[in-house]
C-alpha cells in the first residue's frame, strides 16, 4: 500500500497534518504507563507516535489524549481528556483528542482483559487510574526537566495551566518536552487527592462539540480517497437466505454503476455516488435460496415463549424454597410481560472505508470492537492482525449496534473490497432500510413473575421466569459470560434483584430455533428485567396498600445506594403531595422505578397526564444517579436525559415485528424515535460519592419505561404488561 497517498480530504485532517509537521520540527514526549519498557528517544527526531502512549505533548505546547475508546456521543473523548489534564495540570484549551489505533496490547479495555473495545458503560470506569497516571507521568517529567535545568528541587516547582514555574523561572510545556522526552519514565506516581481537583467533577466544554458545530468533525461518511467507489447491498429480505442467483445486467445500466459483486450477506453494486449505487441495487435481480430460511412471525415467537414458561427453567438465581412458599395458601400475584424486538437504529447508519494494499488493509470508521474486528479481517484476508490498521473516527451513535460480535459489517465490506476487480478503496454504506430491516436486533423476550404476600403486605417469595434469545452465545463471549447455559446479560437485573424478599427462584429459556440476529442495546439485559421487576414490585405494594416508595425502601435495608437514590429521587420529585389537576377529562399519575446497572443506581419518578381516550403525555421526570465520582457533571447529566429520551422512544414506539419472517419495519416513519413535542421536562440530580466512576451511558435508561408504567397506573389503575404502550388499554 502506497502510504503517501492522501488519506482523508477533509478540513480537520489536514490541520492535523498541518500541526504533525510543525512538532516533527521540535520533539514529542511520548509517555508510557508504568511497567512498560521504553527506549529514551533521541534528541534529533522523535516519532509522533509511540507504543503504549496515552499523551503526546509537541513543542507546540498542545497536548494530545489518545483516546481508547470511540467517541459516539457519550462523552468519551471529553472524559478520557479531563482524566489526563487534571494530573497533567494542563490548560483544557491546549489539550485535543485523537482515537487510538487498533491495538490490544497497548489499549485494552482493563473492564474486559486483553481485549480492546467500547461498550458496557465501561471508558471512564476502566480509565480512571491508568489515564490519571499517564498525566501524573508526564507532568513528573516536565518538572524533572526543569528542575535539572534550574538547578531547583523539582519538590518547589510549581504546575499550573500548562505552565512550569519556579520563582522567576517559567516554562511552557513545549518548552520543556525536548527535555522531558530524554528523561526515564517513573516507576511510581503519586495522584492527586479529590480535593485538589480542578477539572474532574466540574464543568469544561466537551472536546467534541464544536467540531461537530463547524463540520471538522470526522464521521465515516467524511472519508474520500482517491478513485474511491460507494457500496450499497441487497441483503436477503428473510434471515437465513442466501442467494441463488442474480441479473446484474440492468444495475450496471444505471449511469456511476462500476460493479456488481456477490458476497456472502447478498449482492453489492459499487458506483461513484451513493445514489448510484441505490439505483442499481433497485434494479437488481435477485433469486433467493429461502430453504434454510427463517420464516415465523412475532405472534409464532411469542406464542413459542410463553409455552416455555410454563415449565421450569435453567436456574440463575435461588435462595430459600420459593416453590413450596408460592404453593401455600395465601394471597399469590402472577404477571406476563411481553418485549419486542427493537432496533438500534443510530442516527448514522453503518459504514465502512476499506483499502487493501499488497499484504495490509486500512479501514476507516467509528470503530466500537477492535479486538473482534481486527482479528475477524485479518483471518478473512489471510493476513497477521498487526497488518489491518483501524482508524476510529467519531461514530454518530451506536447503542450496541456497532460492538457487532461477529464483525459483520466491517466483514461485509471487506468482502466488497475483496471480491469487487476495480481494486478501489471501497466505503460501504448502509442505508435506514438496511438498517432496520438486515439486523441486529434487542432481542425480544418473555417473564412470567409470580409472588405472595405475607400478612404485613411484603413479598414472602418471588419466582421469575424468562425466555428470550442469547446475545452471547456462539460468541468470543461465551467462555466468560455464560455459566452453566445461563447468559448473564439476559438475567441482569433480574437475577441479581435488590429486594429483601425471603425466597426466590431466577429461571432462563434460551430457545436455540429463532435465526433473528440478535445484539446488545443501550443497557442490554436491563432494558425488560427493569421493566417488569419495577411494574411488579408495584404491583406488590398496590395490592398491600402500601406506598410504593415506602414499600420499595422498606425491602432495600441492606442496600444503600439504591435506597439514598430513590430517597433523593422521591423528595426532589415531591412524592407524596398531590399532583397539580389537569385540564377537564384528565387523569394525572406519579410513579417511580429504582435500578442498578453497570455499576450505577439510578431512580427516575415520571409525572403523566392521561385523556379520556388513552393518549398521554410525559410531563416530568425526575432523575436521581450515584455513578460514583463524578468526571464531568455536564456529561452525566446528558446521558441521563438522552437515556431517558432513548427510553421513551422504545417504550412509545418501539416494535421491530415479524410477519411470515419478514421484518416489517424500514425506516423512521414505522420505527418512529420519540418527536421533540413528546419529550418531557427532566430533572437530573446527581449522588456526590467518593467510589470510583462507574458507567453513565446506559444506565438512564432502563427506569424510565417502568416509572411511566407505574406513573400510567396511578392514574388509571390499569397495568401495562406488553411494550410499547398501546393508549387503547388506558381509555377512561
Amino acid at each position: 500500500m502506497n502510504m503517501n497517498l492522501p488519506r482523508i480530504e477533509n478540513g480537520s485532517r489536514r490541520d492535523f497534518l498541518r500541526s504533525a509537521v510543525q512538532a516533527a520540527a521540535g520533539l514529542t514526549l511520548a509517555l508510557y504507563l508504568p511497567g512498560t519498557q521504553a527506549a529514551a528517544p533521541s534528541a534529533a527526531a522523535v516519532p509522533e507516535f509511540e507504543p503504549n502512549a496515552f499523551v503526546r505533548i509537541g513543542t507546540d505546547g498542545m497536548v494530545t489524549v489518545i483516546a481508547k475508546h470511540v467517541e459516539m456521543g457519550q462523552g468519551a473523548y471529553t472524559g478520557l481528556a479531563t482524566l489526563v489534564a487534571e494530573e497533567l495540570d494542563a490548560a483544557w484549551s491546549q489539550v485535543r483528542v485523537e482515537g487510538a489505533p487498533a491495538d490490544a496490547r497497548r489499549y485494552n479495555n482493563l473492564a474486559f482483559g486483553a481485549f480492546q473495545g467500547t461498550g458496557g458503560s465501561t471508558a471512564m470506569a476502566n480509565s480512571w487510574e491508568q489515564m490519571r497516571k499517564a498525566g501524573a507521568s508526564a507532568r513528573a517529567m516536565l518538572v524533572s526537566a526543569a528542575a535539572a535545568q534550574w538547578k531547583v528541587p523539582a519538590g518547589e516547582i510549581r504546575v499550573s495551566e500548562g505552565v512550569v514555574t519556579h520563582g522567576a523561572n517559567k516554562a511552557t510545556f513545549g518548552e520543556l518536552a525536548p527535555a522531558a522526552a530524554l528523561l526515564p519514565v517513573p516507576a511510581d506516581v503519586a495522584l492527586k487527592s479529590p480535593r485538589d481537583f480542578k477539572l474532574i467533577g466540574k464543568h469544561a466544554p466537551r472536546k467534541d462539540s464544536a467540531d461537530k458545530v463547524n463540520g471538522r468533525a470526522q464521521f465515516t461518511q467524511d472519508v474520500h480517497l482517491p478513485g474511491m467507489l460507494t457500496a450499497v447491498v441487497a441483503h436477503a429480505p428473510r434471515f437465513g437466505a442466501t442467494v441463488k442467483s442474480f441479473d446484474a445486467r440492468k444495475a450496471k445500466a444505471i449511469k456511476g454503476v462500476v460493479d456488481v459483486v456477490q458476497i456472502p450477506s447478498g449482492v453489492a453494486v459499487l458506483a461513484h455516488d451513493t445514489w448510484s449505487a441505490k439505483k442499481g441495487r433497485d434494479a437488481l435481480k435477485i433469486d433467493w435460496d429461502e430453504s434454510r430460511a427463517f420464516k415465523l412471525g412475532s405472534e409464532d415467537i411469542f406464542t413459542q415463549f410463553r409455552t416455555l414458561a410454563q415449565q421450569p427453567g435453567l436456574v440463575a438465581h435461588s435462595a430459600g424454597d420459593a416453590d413450596t412458599a408460592l404453593a401455600r395458601p395465601g394471597r399469590v400475584l402472577r404477571a406476563t410481560y411481553d418485549f419486542p424486538y427493537l432496533a438500534h437504529a443510530p442516527m448514522e447508519p453503518l459504514n465502512c472505508v476499506v483499502r487493501i494494499g499488497e499484504g495490509e488493509c486500512e479501514l476507516w470508521y467509528g470503530a466500537q470492537f477492535q479486538s473482534i474486528d481486527q482479528p475477524s479481517v485479518a483471518a478473512l484476508l489471510g493476513l497477521p492482525p498487526e497488518k489491518v490498521k483501524i482508524n476510529m473516527l467519531y461514530a454518530g451513535g451506536s447503542f450496541g449496534r456497532r460492538a457487532s460480535k461477529d464483525a459483520d459489517f466491517v466483514l461485509e465490506a471487506v468482502q466488497i473490497a475483496k471480491a469487487s476487480k476495480s481494486r478501489a478503496p471501497i466505503k460501504m454504506v448502509w442505508l435506514r432500510e438496511d438498517d432496520m430491516k438486515a439486523g441486529y436486533y434487542r432481542p425480544a423476550f418473555h417473564h412470567a413473575l409470580e409472588a405472595s404476600l405475607g400478612e404485613d403486605g411484603r413479598p414472602t417469595a418471588w419466582r421469575h421466569r424468562l425466555v428470550g434469545q442469547s446475545i452471547l452465545a456462539g460468541t468470543a463471549f461465551a467462555g466468560m459470560m455464560i455459566k452453566d447455559g445461563i447468559d448473564a446479560v439476559s438475567v441482569e437485573g433480574a437475577a441479581n434483584l435488590p429486594y429483601g424478599i425471603p425466597a426466590m427462584r431466577v429461571e432462563l429459556h434460551t430457545p436455540t430455533d429463532i435465526q433473528v440476529p440478535v445484539l446488545w442495546w443501550r443497557s442490554v439485559g436491563s432494558t425488560h428485567t427493569a421493566y417488569s421487576t419495577e411494574t411488579f414490585i408495584d404491583e406488590l405494594a398496590g395490592t398491600a396498600g402500601q406506598d410504593a416508595v415506602a414499600y420499595r425502601l422498606a425491602l432495600l435495608d441492606k442496600h444503600p445506594r439504591h435506597a439514598g437514590v430513590l430517597k433523593l429521587a422521591a423528595d426532589k420529585a415531591g412524592w407524596g403531595q398531590p399532583l397539580p389537576a389537569g385540564a377537564n377529562g384528565t387523569r394525572r399519575g406519579r410513579g417511580v422505578a429504582v435500578h442498578e446497572s453497570f455499576g450505577t443506581y439510578v431512580a427516575e419518578v415520571a409525572e403523566v397526564t392521561v385523556n379520556a381516550d388513552g393518549s398521554f403525555t410525559v410531563d416530568r421526570v425526575v432523575c436521581a444517579v450515584d455513578c460514583g465520582m463524578v468526571v464531568n457533571p455536564d456529561v452525566v447529566r446528558a446521558q441521563v436525559e438522552g437515556g431517558v429520551g432513548f427510553a421513551l422512544s422504545a417504550a412509545l414506539h418501539g416494535a421491530i415485528t415479524l410477519k411470515d419472517g419478514v421484518v416489517e419495519q424500514s425506516n423512521f416513519h414505522d420505527y418512529a424515535p420519540i418527536r421533540i413535542t413528546e419529550m418531557p421536562k427532566v430533572e437530573v440530580h446527581i449522588v456526590p460519592s467518593a467510589e470510583k466512576p462507574t458507567g453513565i451511558g446506559e444506565p438512564g435508561v432502563p427506569p424510565l419505561a417502568p416509572a411511566l408504567a407505574n406513573a400510567l397506573a396511578a392514574a388509571t389503575g390499569k397495568r401495562v404488561r406488553s411494550l410499547p404502550i398501546r393508549t387503547e388499554e388506558l381509555k377512561a
